[in-house]
């Protein structure tokens, strides 16, 4: 569990920095260089990445809730939802225009979907923390961006795009679990 959690607040103190302390980050790239603080950070992120994954792996299992079986219904309705908004935060099309973060919203989704069906003391550390580290970095950079502008319509057409990766990205995921030995769906 230190893994875990010490993975976390690596990433929470990596992905906060730049939205809290803007000044503070941008003299740091400025006197090692943008590359460098880019890699860095990427870097960073990996390895807070990493820590999470093996701590999340070696912890001991203690039930904290029993999942109830409806869950995983709505956790894959969850997911499809996570899945599109964050194509959205790369896409091109109308999404943008409804949500401002679509990045850091679906992983509040991803981690409230999870957590939906996983009622162990690790899973409530994992995705209960990056769910709440998305949920403050939401807060911060609405704090540190000011009034929201949306952007202007965009074509149909590159929603509809959305919607056919959202899929295909979907199940990609799916097909993921599935190797790992998690079938996502009842049965």
């Amino acid at each position: 569990m230190t893994l875990l959690i010490l993975g976390l607040i690596l990433w929470w103190a990596t992905h906060l920095f730049p939205l809290m302390a803007a000044g503070r980050r941008d003299a740091f790239a400025a006197q090692i260089g943008d590359g460098p603080y880019k890699g860095a950070y990427s870097l960073i992120s990996v390895g807070a990445m990493i820590l999470t994954i093996i701590g999340y792996q070696n912890a001991a299992f203690v039930n904290v809730w029993q999942p109830p079986a409806w869950g995983v219904h709505l956790n894959n309705l969850m997911m499809l939802i996570a899945v599109g908004l964050f194509a959205a935060s790369h896409s091109k099309g109308n999404a943008k225009r409804v949500v401002r973060h679509p990045m850091l919203l679906s992983v509040i989704v991803w981690a409230a979907a999870h957590l939906l069906v996983n009622g162990d003391q690790a899973s409530l550390v994992l995705f209960g923390g990056y769910g709440a580290w998305a949920a403050a970095a939401i807060f911060a950079a609405n704090a540190r961006d000011g009034a929201w502008i949306k952007p202007a319509p965009a074509p149909r057409k590159k929603d509809w795009l959305l919607v056919a990766i959202t899929l295909a990205a979907f199940l990609v995921f799916t097909a993921i679990h599935a190797w790992l030995g998690i079938w996502p769906f009842p049965g």
